[in-house]
């Protein structure tokens, strides 16, 4: 038999011995106790030492829970006072949405933070951006075209996903959810800042970016437009195309800065 379990075999357990188990500090239990969240089962009337029984560890262990979901100590009171089944399962329900919501965020955020550093890691150890133009095969992605903006900024690059969820017909933003991908799309002279669809349906400004090889080239905001005319000269010259679009795709370089990777259509 464990030690763990040993330990709960005890009928009592000090308020050190409690925060010990739970994770928590002792002023955090007696916090608890006097907002009536989780009370001891017992305090000696001549010491005042609170003890608790293994039943307030279970409750005390339910409200770390509840707390990493984003609920409220005053949530979690009248949670815990709930003795409609129904009532309970719902309250669960909403803040398992919430969880879910707040690691999308953090999933989001913490793509964003490992591209920085990789960046930053690149520079470290002394590695140039590509000057050199290359070749690589692309699925068909399904782009959604912002109606406004032309072109990243600082503001709307870490929000754009709220700019384009803003523009989707309220009955069909269920139908949308996008990838952490963002860029440029440009046709007939034409520009416009688009996001990468991993769910949608069809309205206006969804465009298809065909499967199939694109002439790729790394650039900054800089020297976009020379690089991307370059790509477009090489594609006529050496393929004999004529690319009917182009897309520079964002590439985070840092926390505040970006760069691109520019591509042009040509054929098998």
């Amino acid at each position: 038999m464990s030690r763990g379990i040993l330990k709960f075999m005890k009928d009592f357990f000090s308020i050190s011995e409690t925060a010990k188990i739970v994770q928590m500090t002792s002023e955090t239990l007696r916090h608890y106790d006097r907002i009536g969240l989780v009370k001891p089962c017992k305090v000696d009337e001549w010491t005042g030492y609170r003890y608790y029984s293994p039943q307030e560890i279970v409750i005390l262990n339910t409200v770390k829970a509840l707390q990493c979901m984003d609920l409220k100590l005053s949530e979690i009171k009248e949670i815990l006072a709930y003795d409609d089944f129904n009532k309970i399962i719902d309250t669960f329900k909403q803040a398992e949405k919430r969880a879910d919501e707040k690691i999308a965020e953090l999933n989001q955020a913490k793509a964003k933070i490992r591209r920085a550093r990789a960046s930053y890691e690149n520079a470290l150890r002394g590695e140039q951006q590509k000057d050199s133009i290359f070749i690589k095969r692309y699925p068909q992605r399904v782009i959604l075209l912002s109606e406004s903006m032309e072109t990243p900024t600082l503001d709307n690059l870490w929000n754009y996903h709220r700019h384009f969820y803003d523009q989707i017909p309220d009955g069909q933003k269920k139908d949308f959810s996008f990838e952490d991908l963002a860029g440029i799309y440009e046709e007939k002279g034409v520009r416009r800042l688009f996001a990468v669809c991993t769910k949608y349906k069809p309205i206006d400004g969804i465009q298809i970016l065909p499967q199939g090889r694109y002439l790729c080239a790394d650039c900054t905001e800089e020297n976009r437009g020379r690089v991307t005319e370059n790509l477009i000269r090489t594609a006529k010259e050496t393929y004999r195309a004529s690319p009917a679009f182009t897309v520079q795709v964002v590439v985070l370089s840092g926390i505040l800065q970006w760069n691109y990777l520019a591509q042009v259509p040509i054929p098998e």
